[in-house]
């Protein structure tokens, strides 16, 4: 839930930050429905996923050397460090052999992986991030504390709410890797020019914040991913 002004992080504390906090205030019971819901609907998932979860985990193992979940220290709602947890979807010590962006044809993604990734599979482990209340179904996505650092003082005001699943920008940047492959400098990009016309769409989401349009976030992320893969299955098909 939202803290108090004065309980939150000294560097919150400023006007920018305070303009998408009142905005916030007023929208407190949307705020308890979007947590009830995230805790019912991530369960409910996960009880019923849980078949699929085994079988790609006995797969992601067989596929490649390695531990079956990611994990990785992300920020949150406060600025608060928490591991993210994803199906593994790239070789061991990924990190160490490129860049924390991952490009498209990214020769670390192992074969698995790259399906994973096409259909977001390997989201669903975050149901427990969900769970536990470090993310949400709907919410800007977590950074690596290396980006969170170059937020700025309006960016920083994305934190005053839990790290999420999905989110406009995601649903707009779906072809991030794409973006980042034909730059000559990933990280740089990403950092110059991805993150601060993504963060556009994730402030503009707190100013119109609502429970049913969270819902709507949903519903569209769900559609463009099944939509994205049949235009090119027809593609491959006619071409």
């Amino acid at each position: 839930m939202l803290r108090k002004w004065d309980d939150l992080p000294s560097n919150m504390k400023n006007a920018s930050v305070k303009e998408y906090y009142d905005i916030l205030c007023k929208k407190r019971f949307s705020l308890l429905l979007k947590r009830i819901f995230d805790i019912i609907f991530a369960i409910l998932i996960f009880i019923v996923l849980s078949p699929i979860f085994i079988v790609l985990s006995i797969i992601i193992k067989i596929d490649s050397k390695g531990p079956i979940m990611f994990r990785q220290v992300r920020i949150t709602q406060y600025g608060k460090p928490f591991r993210i947890y994803k199906f593994r979807t790239m070789v061991v010590n990924a990190e160490k052999l490129g860049s924390q962006v991952t490009t498209k044809n990214d020769v670390r993604v192992t074969r698995v992986g790259k399906f994973l990734r096409k259909y977001r599979l390997d989201e669903f482990p975050q149901l427990f991030n969900i769970i536990t209340g470090d993310m949400s179904f709907v919410g800007t996505r977590p950074e690596v504390s290396k980006y969170v650092e170059r937020y700025t003082e309006k960016m920083i005001a994305t934190l005053l709410l839990p790290a999420g699943v999905t989110s406009e920008a995601s649903i707009q940047y779906k072809d991030e890797e794409l973006v980042l492959t034909l730059a000559e400098a990933a990280n740089e990009t990403y950092v110059k020019k991805v993150l601060p016309e993504k963060m556009k769409y994730n402030l503009r989401s707190i100013e119109a914040f609502s429970f049913l349009g969270d819902i709507r976030t949903m519903i569209r992320t769900v559609v463009v991913v099944v939509k994205k893969h049949d235009i090119k299955l027809n593609v491959d098909i006619n071409g």
